[in-house]
């Protein structure tokens, strides 16, 4: 009896490339569904502790004025 046939590979890649091979959509917020917890606990304690920007430039601005006096 003759071996039978273990695989081929033939037709496949033209088939795929009839309706074009695309990339997976990015999306702007990715689905934080079945991320390690422990890292998505610590990025919401680091989000929260976050300053809104104009606090931000604020903070920067008084850091700077601080050291400036030392000097």
């Amino acid at each position: 009896m003759a071996k039978s046939k273990n695989h081929t590979n033939h037709n496949q890649s033209r088939k795929a490339h009839r309706n074009g091979i695309k990339k997976p959509k990015r999306y702007r917020h990715e689905s934080t569904l079945g991320m390690d917890s422990k890292f998505l606990r610590n990025q919401r304690f680091a989000k929260k502790h976050n300053l809104k920007p104009k606090l931000q430039i604020k903070k920067a601005a008084e850091r700077k004025a601080s050291r400036e006096s030392k000097k």
